[in-house]
């Protein structure tokens, strides 16, 4: 319809409320007197209005797309014009003949009916299309978890943005107060009720509104979702709205990293406040998956500066857009260098002088550093020995290094590299004023180069899903989990210790991928395969945390124990790291994987080229 339709049929609702407020206000019965100065009236109220709707637009919204915006604009220009009419009347009244043009009772009468009119018709004809062009639709059925004012939301979103789709089939809470109350048309149902929905009823979607449910509790949520082939969603938080309105659009797929995800973690928040706040801390590896979510989690700590270093161009640089974007208030500095470099490294200490060093920067993938041993010793070994030489030699208080699980009882060069890295930090913690901290943990969520994101590629491309082997497991944490960990440990650290995480329960590697093919809504040898490879190249069935005659002792954190580890001589260990690292020139894998089981006797190589050493050393 064109828009100069609409203006006039905004008026005529104009010219048909000024005359019912003149029916209402002389009982259905006017005067001759006030008849006689209807073109004067009408002449000033229909004036206005049309200037008002000219200049605020209100005639140029698509009337089948009414929403609260359109309405307030309506209210407000309504509003405007009634005041010019109260203004037209002062001024008549006081300068020019002592009368009101416009009766203040016609004015009020006016203003009440012309507004009701003008948003009401608007509701009434989107109401009216939305049912007439859906009038064959099947609407799918959806159940909102969450009966508080997220879950009103949610079903308003969705019933403004895909209302010609689904429907509100009931509301799932665990308030005992509100089961069985009816909000806004659809029943509220307990959680126990949720098998017995899905079953009568083919629910599309299942919307969980709430933003700190337990990931236990979405877990249960999911698992029965599942049998039923129910998509389960999930509503950002309200800082991610756009202009602060929900959109549909916006509510997405449960990822599988909120299901593995545990109760939140206490923090001891004034203690790590005291020994972050007003220092200067540099961060190795900030542009990685665990450095860059540590530095996100050391600034509302308020820390003097921050020294973001890493090799990695283009992923610094993101991380430096995202400190510009989003955390102005913190003084930083992106430097882009390697800490194999002894001479960059001492230049960074030399001119920043960090108080504080979180180490995350490391050579991480088994397979990679099984085929590449020197670069795992250049990088894990030499790097970490380059950065904690000079933590020491410039006083840093404390260095806390980020480690794996795959140094205890290591089957491959990766987890041997930093074994040996954890070996010389804790020994030089003996011979300096630094506080030498090594905080252990297996995998994290989400991590570059994690399963995780792999097999949602894989998924995404139609698969199939590739697992080295049916039952291999592996421990997994969040990385905003783990770090909030490294930042607690980092800050009860006395020194010499090796802090290990309590990690939950190993997860079924083929376990995980199955859960994530029926959250994508696939169906496992149906729409997508999962392929055993085999295990690779020093990989090993099960991860550890501890070694085996290593034991714990606890801490007044429960998810945070210390490891009772061997002791070594400092100068033994510093002549034997510098002989393993005095190899790399020649190039000679067999020769450094075989210095590296001389340092760690634990290192037993699997399903690798280098498990002849193990046999000759056994001979």
């Amino acid at each position: 319809m064109p828009r100069w339709i609409i203006f006039c049929i905004d008026l005529g609702i104009c010219l048909f409320s000024l005359v019912l407020a003149y029916l209402v206000r002389f009982n259905f019965s006017i005067p001759p007197l006030a008849i006689k100065d209807f073109p004067l009236v009408f002449s000033l109220v229909l004036g206005t209005r049309a200037i008002s709707f000219y200049i605020s637009k209100t005639y140029q919204g698509i009337v089948r797309y009414t929403s609260s915006k359109d309405s307030s604009r309506i209210f407000i220009t309504i509003t405007s014009g009634s005041i010019v009419y109260v203004l037209i009347n002062i001024i008549s009244y006081n300068f020019i003949n002592g009368k009101f043009p416009i009766p203040f009772s016609i004015v009020i009468i006016d203003y009440m009916a012309t507004t009701f009119l003008m948003i009401s018709l608007r509701v009434i004809f989107k109401a009216l299309y939305s049912e007439i062009a859906n009038i064959t639709k099947e609407k799918r059925s959806v159940i909102i978890f969450g009966a508080g004012e997220a879950g009103m939301i949610t079903k308003r979103t969705l019933e403004r943005d895909a209302g010609t789709k689904y429907k509100v089939l009931a509301f799932i809470d665990d308030d005992k107060k509100k089961q069985g109350k009816i909000l806004e048309g659809s029943k509220i149902y307990s959680i126990d009720k949720l098998n017995e929905l899905l079953q009568e009823d083919d629910v599309a979607h299942l919307i969980i509104s709430v933003q700190d449910l337990l990931p236990a509790k979405k877990q249960q949520i999911v698992d029965i979702c599942l049998n039923y082939s129910t998509k389960v969603l999930t509503v950002p938080p309200p800082t991610d709205w756009i202009n602060g309105e929900l959109s549909f659009k916006q509510i997405k797929k449960v990822r599988i990293e909120e299901l593995l995800g545990r109760d939140p973690i206490s923090l001891d928040k004034v203690n790590i406040d005291s020994q972050l706040r007003g220092k200067t801390i540099l961060v190795t590896g900030a542009a990685g998956s665990i450095g860059s979510e540590i530095v996100r989690q050391l600034i509302p700590f308020l820390p003097k500066k921050i020294i973001l270093l890493d090799q990695a161009e283009s992923p610094l640089y993101e991380m430096e857009m995202e400190l510009f974007d989003k955390y102005k208030q913190q003084p930083y500095e992106v430097v882009i260098g390697d800490i194999r470099n002894r001479g960059r490294m001492e230049n960074v200490f030399r001119t920043f002088k960090p108080q504080l060093v979180f180490h995350a920067a490391a050579y991480k993938h088994v397979p990679m550093m099984e085929n590449n041993p020197s670069e795992s010793i250049l990088t894990n070994v030499l790097g970490t020995k380059n950065l904690a030489d000079l933590s020491a030699e410039y006083r840093v208080e404390k260095f806390v290094m980020i480690s794996t699980d795959k140094a205890v009882n290591p089957t491959n060069v990766m987890g041997a590299s930093k074994r040996i890295a954890e070996i010389y930090t804790q020994c030089l913690g003996k011979q300096s004023g630094t506080k030498f901290i090594t905080t252990r943990f297996g995998n994290v969520l989400g991590s570059n180069g994690s399963v995780i994101p792999r097999f949602r590629q894989q998924i995404e491309s139609g698969g199939p899903v590739t697992i080295t082997h049916p039952d291999i497991t592996r421990y997994f944490m969040t990385i905003p989990e783990a770090c909030q960990l490294v930042l607690e440990a980092g800050a009860m650290g006395k020194g010499n210790e090796i802090f290990i995480f309590d990690m939950g329960q190993s997860i079924k590697i083929v376990d995980l991928a199955k859960k994530m093919i029926k959250l994508s809504g696939l169906t496992l040898d149906k729409d997508i395969s999962i392929v055993f490879t085999g295990l690779r190249p020093g990989e090993k069935l099960y991860e550890e945390l501890l070694a085996d005659q290593e034991n714990t002792l606890p801490t007044h954190h429960k998810q945070i124990m210390i490891a009772k580890v061997k002791e070594y001589n400092f100068k033994e260990i510093e002549n034997t790291v510098n002989e393993l690292i005095s190899l790399f020139d020649k190039q000679d894998n067999g020769s450094m994987v075989k210095k590296m089981k001389e340092l760690v006797p634990e290192f037993k190589s699997n399903n690798s080229v280098f498990e002849k050493l193990d046999s000759d050393t056994n001979k």
